[in-house]
């Protein structure tokens, strides 16, 4: 891929006009779409760990204590609900066999 400037001059071709070779467009069609894709899950990722803390705030022991802006009693941080999620996420799913994610784990 041809390197990129910052900013194009008026009726300059873009850069990646001169690729003419087929295999390299869909090369950087491809790694367009994977950045793209992981920007999508880390913003599906960011968006349920926020609603965790917010809907279960108050399941999440005082002890797991991370940095909130605004300290709250009443709503635990984003990084509180994660280091609890991380510590405690498979003795979640242990005590719960039942729900579809722990019976595919399972079947792995």
């Amino acid at each position: 891929m041809p390197k990129l400037k910052r900013y194009l001059k008026k009726g300059e071709p873009h850069p990646l006009e001169h690729v003419t070779d087929e295999k390299d467009k869909e090369n950087i069609r491809l790694t367009v779409k994977a950045i793209e894709g992981y920007v999508m899950c880390s913003c599906i990722a960011m968006g349920l760990l926020q609603l965790v803390a917010v809907r279960y705030s108050s399941l999440v022991p005082g002890l797991f204590f991370r940095y909130l802006r605004t300290p709250s009693k009443a709503i635990v941080s984003e990084a509180t609900a994660m280091a609890y999620l991380r510590k405690s996420i498979f003795r979640l799913f242990a005590r719960n066999p039942h729900l579809s994610i722990t019976k595919i784990i399972q079947a792995k």
